[in-house]
Formats: C-alpha cells, sequence, structure tokens
C-alpha cells in the first residue's frame, strides 16, 4: 500500500481506538479496528510469525474449518474439562458464541484473523483472565506478544496510555495484567494454533500442561475466578 494509503489507515485506527475507548470496548468497534489491520503490513508479519509457530503452517495451508461451537453440547462435558468451561463462560456473560463477524478465509491473512476473533473466548478459559478491562488486556497481550497480531498490538498499547493518561487508579491493575499476559506468551505454546475443537472433552488443567501455561491468571484479581 501507498504511504498515502498507510497514514489513511492510522488515521482511521485513531478514529477506531477513540470509538472503543467512548463504548467500553464496542466489539463492533473492534471488528473494524481487526478488518482494518488485515492487508497492512504489520499482519504480513503476524502471518510470518504463525507460519514459523509448531504447527501453524499447516494449519494456514489446510485453511483449518472456523470455530463453530456446539454450546448445548459442550456445557454438557464434565467439570473442569475445556468445553464446559468455555461454553459456562459464554452462558455466564450471555453471549452469542458466533457473535465474531463472518469473513472469508481465502487469504492467509483473512484466515487467522478469523482465527483469532473465533477462538479468542477460548484464550480467556485456558489462560485464566477475566473479561474485564485488566483481564482482557492480559488475554489480548498473550496474542500480542506470541503473533505480533496489530489489532491486539494498538489494543493493550492505546489500554495502557489510556489509563496512565486518564484513569491512574486503574493502571497498576493494568499493567500486572498486561505483564502477565506477555510472560504468558513467552513462556507457552502458541494459542492460535492449538486445535481446541479435537479436544474439548479434556480438562483444563491438561491443556494448559501440554501449552507449557504454568503460571494462569484463575486466582488474581484479574482473574476469571
Amino acid at each position: 500500500m501507498s504511504r498515502f494509503g498507510e497514514l489513511l489507515r492510522a488515521a482511521n485506527n485513531l478514529k477506531l481506538l477513540a470509538a472503543i475507548g467512548r463504548s467500553g470496548g464496542d466489539l463492533s468497534s473492534v471488528a473494524d479496528l481487526v478488518d482494518n489491520m488485515i492487508d497492512s503490513p504489520q499482519m504480513g508479519d503476524a502471518v510470518r510469525r504463525f507460519r514459523a509457530v509448531p504447527g501453524g503452517a499447516e494449519m494456514l495451508d489446510q485453511r483449518y474449518p472456523p470455530l463453530q461451537p456446539d454450546i448445548d453440547h459442550l456445557i454438557q462435558l464434565p467439570e473442569g474439562s475445556l468445553g464446559r468451561g468455555y461454553a459456562e463462560l459464554i452462558r455466564r456473560l450471555h453471549y452469542d458464541p458466533e457473535f465474531f463477524r463472518p469473513r472469508p478465509t481465502t487469504t492467509e491473512a483473512q484466515w487467522l484473523t478469523q482465527r483469532v476473533a473465533t477462538t479468542h473466548d477460548i484464550h480467556h478459559v485456558v489462560s485464566g483472565f477475566g473479561t474485564m478491562p485488566a483481564g482482557e488486556s492480559g488475554v489480548l497481550a498473550i496474542t500480542a506478544a506470541q503473533i505480533g497480531f496489530p489489532a491486539y498490538v494498538l489494543l493493550t498499547t492505546a489500554g495502557q496510555l489510556a489509563s496512565f493518561r486518564f484513569q491512574l487508579e486503574r493502571f497498576e491493575e493494568l499493567s500486572r495484567a498486561m505483564a502477565h499476559g506477555m510472560a504468558i506468551g513467552h513462556q507457552a505454546q502458541c494459542l492460535v494454533a492449538a486445535r481446541w475443537e479435537e479436544g474439548w472433552e479434556r480438562p483444563i488443567s491438561d491443556w494448559r500442561e501440554q501449552l507449557g501455561l504454568r503460571d494462569p491468571a484463575d486466582g488474581r484479581s484479574y482473574g476469571l475466578a
């Protein structure tokens, strides 16, 4: 894209970040920010990094099918299982499990964008981060650290700067959550590349052990618990 096009993208990013801040995290505005970065150089680098993680290139080349969770089935799985934990989170928050924006998955950038969007709430369950602002920043920081997903890099950076400038009372917790998420991102295997759909019945503890996620956030002030 031309330099002028990149300037337009940057201006639109600022507008979208402002809209997200005013709304407290409106999902439509977040999706707009994600889509605004699909054909960016930063997204190209995220694809490169995802290809380099174990299993990433195979998933990209296969265009691994998009997540299509059956909440009614998952809620019946054993207590402590990934599927049960995910279904309970979706129901507790009154989320539509298919709230994520439908996107084509023709290009690698489109596929990776949709994979990140559809598995985001699974990352909450596995990492233990809550869904309030600090917990959201923590779980976004994992993906930002692991593959440099551009929308999440922007959101975590903007969130930290905004709290430091305008909500200083929230800055400490937000910073701790983000540092925790970054640490998990560097220690654990790439969460976006995990084939969650092939192990809904497995205990969350087993998934954490497999991924090397040794310090989940469950019991922290920004955790799910």
